[in-house]
């Protein structure tokens, strides 16, 4: 097994001049978006047992899902010193002796997630690493703040250094199907991030259905998001695999419009291993490997990165390991 070298180094988009230009409103193209329910929760609940990888090839591709991952701590109580460890296990998420076995030497996550007031001790924590810090914002997890609170959270996580922005839409102008209000929102919260990459976390579970996920992902990629996002992880349901196949969907269509990448990033109770790789399967399949990588694809993840180091410890060493050993912290 081959390490990833260089290739685990978080690049942005941002950097090499690949920012979703965004466009105009375009009211013909969403009304004509249709979506078969049916068609994509049979699709979706056949690709597991369809896909399956094991061994080496196994081992390789939760390496990958790692790479790929935006670490993450949202809580109350997150203190610096948390963040702080969180940091250390972004920069080295898997043993040095795992790392070794499995040729993966400078292995790093995509990308460290924290709420404002965070930013700082992570940027200290990963000072000289390459690793971007995201911040929450726009009154995360409702999105229920004056418009001005929004824009100034976004301007002030900016100004504080964070290089990626995770904002939440407003889920009443999708429920109300208020397009023209939510693209201006969201071109908006697009200029406000400046140089900061807008991922825009569509909060699916919230939006009453799979055309509206379809619709509001489009809207999102004509306001010039650099990534869509399935969830908060706040909401009763998160990502799910229907959900993201629509929304892989919306962006291989505005790819094919526009020649503009736009980024995927399921958030919100992927745990295990298993279901990790089954979202990598999906990507592969609808958008091809020019996704995968932590450019265009990230998990929204905390206790998902355990599990991997378990299962990765388990397959060098051939014996089980307990999940208890591989705490983050």
């Amino acid at each position: 097994m081959q390490g990833f070298g260089q290739d685990h180094v978080t690049r942005l988009p941002q950097a090499g001049g690949l920012r979703n230009a965004g466009m105009d409103l375009d009211m013909d193209w969403l009304g004509a978006l249709r979506v078969n329910a049916p068609a994509i929760n049979r699709t979706a609940a056949a690709l597991p047992a369809r896909r399956v990888v094991t061994g080496r090839a196994r081992a390789a591709w939760m390496c990958k899902a790692v790479a790929c991952m935006d670490l993450t701590t949202l809580s109350g109580d997150d203190t610096a010193a948390r963040v702080a460890r969180l940091c250390a296990k972004a920069r080295q998420p898997l043993r040095p002796d795992l790392l070794e076995a499995l040729g993966m030497e400078g292995l790093r996550v995509g990308a460290v997630c924290v709420y404002h007031e965070m930013i700082t001790p992570a940027l200290k924590a990963l000072e000289g690493t390459g690793i971007p810090v995201a911040a929450v914002s726009t009154g995360f997890p409702a999105g229920l703040s004056p418009m001005r609170l929004r824009i100034a959270e976004i301007e002030a996580s900016v100004a504080a250094g964070a290089q990626e922005i995770d904002i939440v839409i407003s889920r009443r102008r999708v429920l109300e199907g208020r397009w023209d209000a939510l693209h201006d929102e969201l071109r908006a919260f697009r200029a406000a991030c400046g140089a900061a990459h807008m991922k825009a976390i569509l909060a699916t579970g919230e939006l009453g259905g799979l055309r509206n996920v379809a619709r509001a992902a489009m809207v999102a990629m004509m306001a010039g998001a650099d990534f869509i996002k399935t969830s908060t992880g706040k909401e009763p349901v998160n990502a799910t695999l229907p959900v993201t196949l629509v929304m892989l969907r919306m962006i291989r269509d505005y790819h094919e419009r526009t020649g503009w990448r736009v980024g995927m990033k399921p958030a919100g109770g992927i745990s295990k291993a298993g279901e990790a790789l089954a979202y990598l399967a999906m990507m592969r399949e609808e958008l091809g490997s020019a996704w995968l990588s932590p450019e265009l694809f990230r998990f929204g993840a905390s206790s998902l990165l355990a599990d991997i180091e378990r299962q990765l410890e388990q397959h060098v060493s051939g014996r089980p390991s307990a999940a208890w050993r591989h705490g983050i912290g």
